[in-house]
């Protein structure tokens, strides 16, 4: 996600220049500066002179890279946490008193500007931080702001989330093949449905139920697969994996706790 962010930012007419990337391992940090035009250092003590510090590492590596920034960032400025599982008050409680975090969870379609973001304020955030946080994100796609107790089932959703559509993509392609298709017809007839069929579901607004019966005649093909899908107990399977996902959310923040 990092990467997609530089990209996102500089795209959306960011001064590379202006943006200041911490990389420690050298030949990642020269791509960086060859491919966006960005600064690239490898201290982290680097973030004092940022307005807007954006801390986009694994959970696991949340608490070593806080207690390495702490000493630099001070109030005013404002801490942007793209870490899956962890809290506002956990960044908090390893800053300097007063400093500003905002929780992000973002997707990958952010690549394509496509994202999805969900934004959630600390407990020292303040209008203004949210807006800059929105500002920074917008470049790589939509971005909703929501109370962050509802973090763990959006990371479950929307941050997951296209992982699960790929899965189903796979599926439909593999299916395709088994039906007789080559793999090159069936990859484009799944990929083009999929774009259009989300692109429908934005376009008008309908809900999904209403859409997917128009495609649904009593007695047609399209009923007899959905019977399938519904014998398979697919839409169960799917609330329980977002179960599982959103558990794991919580147990991410547990364990570093």
């Amino acid at each position: 996600m990092g990467e997609t962010l530089i990209s996102g930012l500089v795209r959306g007419g960011h001064d590379p220049s202006l943006l200041l990337v911490v990389e420690k391992r050298v030949d990642r940090a020269q791509v960086l500066a060859d491919r966006y035009g960005v600064r690239v250092v490898d201290d982290l003590a680097a973030v004092a002179v940022a307005d807007t510090v954006a801390l986009v590492v694994k959970p696991q590596d949340m608490s070593e890279v806080l207690a390495e920034v702490r000493d630099h960032v001070v109030p005013g400025q404002l801490v942007v946490s793209l870490a899956a599982g962890i809290t506002t008050a956990f960044v908090e409680a390893r800053l300097q008193p007063g400093v500003a975090v905002v929780r992000v969870m973002p997707n990958t379609p952010a690549l394509v500007d496509e994202g999805m973001a969900a934004i959630s304020a600390g407990s020292h955030c303040d209008v203004e931080h949210l807006a800059r946080a929105e500002a920074m994100l917008a470049v790589t796609g939509k971005v909703l702001r929501v109370p962050e107790k509802q973090q763990d089932a959006v990371t479950a959703i929307s941050g997951s989330g296209p992982a699960y559509l790929f899965f189903v993509v796979e599926a439909m392609i593999e299916a395709g093949v088994h039906l007789g298709l080559p793999r090159s017809t069936a990859t484009e007839l799944v990929v083009q449905t999929v774009v259009g069929s989300a692109t429908l579901l934005r376009e008008t607004g309908e809900h999904p139920t209403v859409l997917r019966e128009q495609v649904t005649s009593p007695g047609g093909t399209t009923a007899a697969a959905i019977r399938e899908l519904e014998d398979h107990k697919v839409r169960a399977a799917f609330i329980t994996a977002m179960e599982a996902a959103r558990n794991r959310s919580v147990a991410l923040a547990r364990d570093e706790d």
